[in-house]
């Protein structure tokens, strides 16, 4: 049995086992090929924090699956206040075939893979965002053919979204830049880590300079959720790395634009970027369907 926590648990080989995965089920969707590879099984959903897609595009999984998904909001089980994560991972698995958390702490999804006996999938932590990657990954190897090579540039914070890219993007050959201002880094070891694969991984505090070459540019909310109170001053702080004409203009003429969404039109994205040419921020947000449908098959099949 295997869990998705993070792409630090995956090889290359790995990943890739997921993305080809995903393009033959998105294949066979479109074509009308039924794949209900896990008739009869359950997924349980524990949701920290609110969602469009995450929720949404497992629970349309787990249904195209031949499965059922059950949404467990936040005040069903309130992790760690109405009972311990180690006993709510340890139930839910007496009932369910696969767990798919999406909270606040990653320690959360960290104990639940502990205690659990059927598979976690880490749907969002504060620290990681795999399944957003994977989904973002299958969208590059669409659109460009091939990862390894590739420039990706990340602007804005070093948050779960930018960690994960660091996991994940060397792993698979493509150089990876993060553009961000001074104190909002990345996470440290995952930065050290991601520079043993021998692509070219680097943090910038000059968006403009960084842009330059870049196949793919990437950004995401200055402020995530849990960080409302401190909106205002990185609104401040993150003026200057704004994904704008101006910033694209550096990158190659056939570069990306991606965003994960939900977008603050005017403050991290401008909206005519994002709705330019460039654009694949709604194929990437269908992608999540398709590549999560590959965890959950992978992972869940013999569970």
């Amino acid at each position: 049995m295997k869990h998705l926590i993070s792409f630090a648990e995956y090889d290359a080989e790995g990943l890739w086992n997921f993305l080809e995965l995903a393009k033959h089920l998105k294949q066979e969707l479109r074509a009308g090929i039924p794949h209900r590879m896990l008739e009869g099984k359950t997924l349980a959903m524990i949701f920290q924090k609110p969602s469009l897609r995450t929720r949404v595009s497992f629970e349309v999984g787990m249904t195209q699956l031949g499965g059922h998904a059950i949404y467990l909001s936040p005040d069903d089980i309130k992790l760690g206040q109405r009972e311990t994560t180690e006993d709510i991972a340890i139930v839910l698995a007496r009932y369910a075939n696969g767990i798919m958390a999406r909270v606040f702490g990653h320690e959360i999804a960290v104990e639940l893979a502990k205690h659990s006996t059927v598979p976690v999938i880490n749907g969002l932590s504060d620290l990681l965002h795999p399944c957003q990657i994977l989904g973002d990954l299958l969208t590059v190897w669409e659109k460009k053919r091939r990862i390894e090579g590739l420039k990706l540039v990340f602007v804005g914070d070093g948050n779960n979204v930018a960690n994960s890219w660091l996991e994940g993007g060397p792993k698979l050959g493509m150089d990876v830049t993060i553009a961000c201002p001074p104190k909002y880094e990345p996470n440290a070891s995952i930065l050290k880590a991601a520079k043993r694969h021998g692509t070219k991984v680097e943090v910038s505090h000059d968006p403009q300079a960084a842009a330059k070459g870049a196949d793919v540019l990437y950004t995401d909310v200055w402020a995530s959720m849990g960080q409302e109170a401190q909106a205002k001053q990185r609104k401040s702080r993150f003026a200057d790395f704004q994904l704008n004409t101006d910033l694209a203009k550096r990158a190659k003429p056939d570069c990306l634009v991606m965003h994960c969404l939900p977008a603050h039109y005017g403050e991290e994205i401008a909206y005519d970027v994002a709705k330019s040419k460039n654009s694949a921020i709604y194929d990437q947000a269908e992608n999540r369907l398709h590549a999560q449908k590959a965890v959950l098959a992978a992972l869940m099949k013999s569970s």
